[in-house]
């Protein structure tokens, strides 16, 4: 039997792109790099073409032990905590020259080993650049509060603190982007930090380690190790000395890192799941909202908690909407990820495609129509799937609650804004939505009744470094990005002064 081969791969382009980027790296304790105290590896294959391009080192508890040793020391002893914002900002402000003198490296890395599209790449490190200098000018801006009201002979301050020694653990999905939501602000608020990376994309924040030395921060302030969750991550949640944990994964391990940081009471910063409506109504500029919906379902090949992949569509437009939305998935490039032309690159593992299948099946065995792609697509290496439309969905069905994440969108009809309203805010998340109408009261009266904790209107995940991100539910625990992010990494203290004589609660007889 031939079997057609979807997706080919350029040997001469992967050839010249692993040329060009380190592939083997080491681990970043108290200002300097190293392998593993056990010298055990970890090595990574390129999702996109089934070789390796990656060497991490895999740490263990004896490097954890080192790592959070010098992050307690720094913070406790050393210089940064009490630097001036000023300092702290022009050091922040390098590290984001030095990220886009490399960008094209860091991009590169992240699309081989996370096979997410070149192009896609190209611009998160463009986005991760921006995020690093809005940050560094965060660090000039945090500041506390004075009351003189309080009393005449009283004044009352209160005062921004670091909270000290921060746990950030990343995901595989956007390895840099989700590193640079976290760490830079971090950073600006005086803090120090161990990064966990995903044993899966560890290259790029591993590479952050040489630019943070070359800026010149001082040693112990950040530390970065490759590894597995159950041998460094857990213990990064759990340690006496770390103060605040800021993990962004899915919903199942944010609930284990949770429950293992309430021993201690470490503050919480949780970025997790999401399963993201974008509700289209008659009225919409259906031409942008089908460019959205594509968009929003297929970008990251659907590996992306953002994924607008929840297509709840009015009756009066749904046939002319789900034709229209077919015939565009079906003409989505999925391909090489260092093709500039791809879209849709590589999922993650071959595991992770296998379960991407198991939805879509679930959801044929339950009734649900599968109008286009459900399952992988041959190639030359590596684990492609299709672009995938899920039609007939019903609001009960997994496939239309649980995050898939994958390349696979769900369409689903509603009569009326109550019900569309309904079904977007029944499940268990609350990430974020979008809402398509050209009048202003169902976009703004619908918008204000989602509970979600980013709702766009007329357009999908735009963002800005401005603009705060996070969810309602199950979807995390805090905000990241806006003007509180450094604040987020600070304690307050309040001081009550008093001045002149003060009257006795106790006077001897």
């Amino acid at each position: 039997m031939t079997v057609t081969i979807a997706v080919r791969l350029d040997k001469a382009r992967f050839a010249a792109a692993l040329a060009g980027i380190p592939r083997e790296h080491q681990l970043f304790i108290a200002g300097t790099f190293g392998p593993a105290a056990e010298g055990k590896t970890i090595e990574r294959l390129s999702p996109g073409h089934g070789e390796r391009v990656g060497l991490y080192p895999q740490a263990g508890a004896a490097d954890l032990d080192r790592a959070l040793a010098a992050a307690r020391k720094a913070f406790d002893e050393g210089p940064w905590p009490s630097m001036t914002g000023a300092e702290r900002s022009r050091l922040i402000h390098k590290v984001a020259d030095l990220i886009e003198e490399r960008l094209e490296i860091f991009a590169t890395l992240d699309s081989l080993e996370a096979g997410k599209p070149i192009s896609q790449a190209r611009g998160e490190m463009a986005g991760a650049v921006d995020i690093w200098r809005y940050a560094a000018g965060l660090a000039r801006d945090l500041h506390g509060e004075s009351y003189n009201t309080i009393g005449a002979n009283k004044l009352g301050l209160v005062m921004r603190e670091p909270i000290g020694v921060v746990s950030i653990i990343t995901p595989w999905n956007f390895p840099f982007l989700i590193v640079s939501q976290k760490l830079p602000f971090a950073l600006a608020a005086g803090c120090t930090a161990v990064v966990k990376p995903s044993e899966m994309t560890s290259g790029s924040t591993l590479l952050l380690g040489h630019l943070l030395a070359e800026a010149g921060l001082p040693e112990g302030v950040v530390n970065i190790l490759s590894g597995y969750g159950p041998e460094i991550g857990g213990p990064m949640t759990t340690d006496h000395r770390v103060d605040m944990v800021s993990f962004t994964g899915s919903t199942r391990v944010g609930k284990a890192a949770m429950a293992a940081a309430s021993g201690t009471l470490k503050k919480l910063s949780m970025e997790l799941g999401g399963k993201n409506p974008q509700l289209i109504f008659p009225d919409a500029d259906l031409d942008a909202a089908l460019d959205a919906a594509v968009f929003g379902s297929y970008f990251n090949a659907g590996e992306c908690c953002n994924a607008g992949s929840r297509l709840l569509v009015h009756h009066d437009v749904a046939a002319e909407f789900e034709a229209e939305f077919v015939k565009r998935s079906r003409e989505v490039v999925v391909g090489d990820p260092l093709d500039p032309a791809t879209l849709v690159g590589a999922l993650i593992s071959p595991q992770h495609l296998a379960q991407v299948e198991g939805h879509v099946a679930a959801a044929r065995a339950e009734g649900a129509e599968i109008a286009l792609g459900g399952s992988r697509l041959e190639s030359d290496a590596g684990q492609f799937m299709a672009a995938t439309v899920v039609a007939g969905a019903r609001a009960s069905m997994a496939i239309a609650r649980d995050e898939v994440f994958g390349p696979v969108a769900t369409v689903m009809r509603f009569a009326r804004a109550e019900e569309a309203i309904s079904i977007a805010n029944g499940v268990d998340y609350g990430l974020s939505a979008s809402v398509w109408s050209r009048d202003f009261d169902t976009a703004v009266g619908v918008s204000r009744r989602l509970k979600a904790g980013t709702v766009w209107t007329n357009t999908f995940m735009d963002g800005a470094a401005e603009l705060p991100f996070g969810g309602f539910r199950q979807s995390g625990i805090g905000r990241e990005l806006g003007r509180n992010a450094a604040a987020d990494y600070t304690e307050e203290k309040t001081m009550h002064l008093h001045c002149g004589p003060r009257t006795a609660w106790w006077l001897p007889r």
